[in-house]
């Protein structure tokens, strides 16, 4: 069975192109090389190696055809290339297994935002993905409904399978380590800080959390990973764009979100998993997937209900949370985060798509 991927980038980033890369890693471990579709590929990287390129360059078309452009492309391509079974990372109507990470209509109806001509070409791709592959991945149970309820799937064709995350690098340290990553960061021992890691501040709630914490008496500070906040104060710190994202969550008391829309939010069980608990909107996709006692969750944009957590976890201490039991499970996660366990669901998707077309 020949595997083929596609995606925006096979580079370091966000997002699905960062899940593409895991799918890859996980690929090589069972000695499959894929074919990798993509506009960009960094050859700097290791996973480089271990795929097939094809580039698609769109660079030269307006950006409002690019992702019409890929799929067209795409379709010719992959069967040249003799691909069996299409994994479908990015908006693309050739795909067995479309992965849904996100929907368009989604982030539309969550935003408020009013549906514009560019949006509605986006949905007509993604409503194409949908309708003509044999099997959407649903990356959380927030996914599953938009995907009935606003592209009327058929519920026999989603499977729920939340992403994976690399137990090895994302664990917890012990508290002399922890201690110096604190003074690393430069970090009061007696603040409480909350890490707030985006590159998307508006949608992922900073406006909100920000005014928050401001109006609180109390010693705790916003550290902010990733792209600058508009506005800087005492309570609101920019640690810069943070490579090790790992340690700036070992070394924090909380992580915390206020989405606007966020899908599933692998922040989460990456923090969790380095032992740092999760103050979180419960629109947020992936708080259906922590455990109670690693989580604390508020109503969306509800600045009443955000004050009232922040003082109720203020007047204790902050608690770490357990390590892995192992095996990619971790007690405080509510499914097998390992990137063996995900490719491997996936293979066994893709075995039985070719065997019903035999």
């Amino acid at each position: 069975m020949k595997v083929g991927i596609s995606a925006n980038a096979l580079k370091h980033s966000g997002g699905l192109e960062r899940y593409a890369m895991d799918l890859v890693q996980g690929l090589a471990a069972r000695d499959l090389r894929p074919a990798f579709f993509a506009r960009k590929f960094d050859p700097s990287l290791a996973e480089y190696q271990l795929v097939e390129p094809h580039r698609i360059n769109v660079s030269l078309l307006p950006g409002k055809l690019r992702d019409s452009w890929f799929s067209w492309r795409l379709a010719a391509l992959r069967r040249r290339s003799g691909v069996d079974v299409l994994i479908g990372c990015n908006r693309v109507d050739s795909s067995e297994i479309a992965i849904c990470g996100g929907t368009h209509r989604g982030f539309l109806r969550a935003t408020g935002r009013p549906t514009r001509g560019s949006d509605q070409r986006q949905i007509e791709l993604e409503s194409r993905q949908y309708a003509r592959s044999r099997v959407i991945v649903a990356h959380s149970a927030l996914m599953r409904e938009e995907l009935l309820e606003l592209y009327g799937v058929d519920d026999a064709k989603i499977r729920v399978l939340c992403p994976p995350v690399d137990g090895a690098r994302f664990s917890p340290v012990d508290d002399a380590a922890r201690a110096a990553l604190r003074r690393q960061y430069g970090f009061g021992e007696h603040e409480t800080v909350l890490l707030f890691p985006s590159s998307s501040h508006d949608r992922k709630g900073l406006p909100l959390i920000q005014a928050v914490v401001e109006a609180l008496d109390l010693p705790v500070v916003v550290a902010v990973a990733g792209r600058a906040p508009e506005r800087a104060s005492r309570r609101v710190r920019y640690i810069g764009y943070v490579k090790d994202l790992e340690n700036a969550y070992r070394a924090a008391d909380y992580t915390i979100l206020a989405s606007k829309y966020e899908p599933f939010g692998l922040v989460g069980i990456e923090s969790v998993m380095c032992g740092t608990p999760v103050i979180f909107s419960s629109n947020i996709g992936c708080c259906d997937a922590i455990a109670d006692d690693a989580k604390t969750v508020f109503r969306p944009d509800d600045a009443a209900d955000l004050r009232r957590t922040l003082e109720a976890l203020l007047a204790v201490s902050a608690r770490r949370i357990a390590g892995s039991t192992g095996a990619g499970l971790h007690p405080a996660i509510r499914y097998d985060a390992s990137v063996t366990a995900h490719v491997d669901a996936l293979l066994g998707l893709a075995t039985d798509i070719l065997s019903s077309q035999k």
